[in-house]
Order: C-alpha cells, then structure tokens, then sequence
C-alpha cells in the first residue's frame, strides 16, 4: 500500500500550498506538470499544477511568483484568485491545510521560453483531454473542473 501513496518509503509531510491554473491563449489549454517519480512527495508521477507549500511569512501569492520562478522560470504579472480546498489531518493530529489556486493566464509565446527545473516533464493539456486522463493529482483535477466549467455553476437556492 506504501508504493501507491509515496511511490516506495517515506513520510509524507501535508503543508498549506498555493498551485497555478495556467491558462493558455484563448483556447483554454493548461499549462501541467509530471510529478517526479520519487518518495516525499504526494501523487509522484501524476500530472498536476505548478506550485508549492507556502513558506513562513509568504502570501500565498508571493509562494506562488515564487514557485513558478522556481520551477519553470517563468515571471508572472497576472494572478487571480480562483478558489481554495480545505485538507483535515485531524485524523493523526496535524490539523487543517489549504490549497489555494489561481488563475495564470499566459501566451502561447511563452511556452518556448519555460525551463523545466522541477518534475520530469511539462505539456499543455485541453480541460477535456486532462480530465480523462488516469494520472492526475485528484484535487488538481477538480480544481480544473471547477475552472473549465466555472460558467456552467449556477446557485438553484
């Protein structure tokens, strides 16, 4: 059962994270990263966002500058907000974490300039084809639901 969750032995250590919806161009695309195949981390080997845990005295926006700077080199102007989910460790006494999303739109022209300096792999995806795929992080996934379909939520209270 180890191998499924750390990918061989380790200890996972849960901590509050910010994580990019990169959009690109008008066609909706987003922008994904292949998890490293490695213990330590949750989903190794799956597809999921850029981004990372937030350090002490970080803003969840400044984690995420950070984090893309980090991890693809990539310097951003434009991050939104999107949504938040709530992870309860209550069950072996670590407490409530968040994961925040934003939205970060980029051009197309900025994908010839990205260096790949964390995870195995980077690839833009269409929403459609990457909620169909079998290898992606469950919250990621669902983050990205929420946003592809964002306009088709209505409130029937």
């Amino acid at each position: 059962m180890n191998d499924f969750f750390l990918g061989g032995e380790g200890k996972l250590s849960p901590a509050n994270a910010a994580g990019a919806l990169i959009v690109v161009g008008t066609e909706r695309h987003y922008l994904m990263q292949l998890r490293d195949q490695k213990t330590g981390i949750f989903y190794p080997g799956h597809w999921g966002v850029f981004g990372g845990a937030i350090d002490p005295g970080e803003t969840p926006e400044q984690t995420l500058t950070r984090e893309l700077h980090e991890e693809i080199g990539l310097t951003v102007s434009t991050i939104s907000y999107f949504t938040e989910f709530s992870f309860d460790f209550g069950f072996n006494g670590l407490g409530r974490f968040t994961r925040r999303y934003f939205e970060v739109p980029i051009e197309p022209s900025q994908i010839d300039k990205i260096v790949l300096r964390e995870g195995s792999a980077f690839r833009l995806f269409p929403a459609r084809t990457l909620l169909n795929a079998r290898r992606i992080v469950p919250f990621d996934a669902f983050a990205i639901w929420l946003h592809a379909g964002r306009n088709q939520i209505v409130d029937h209270r």
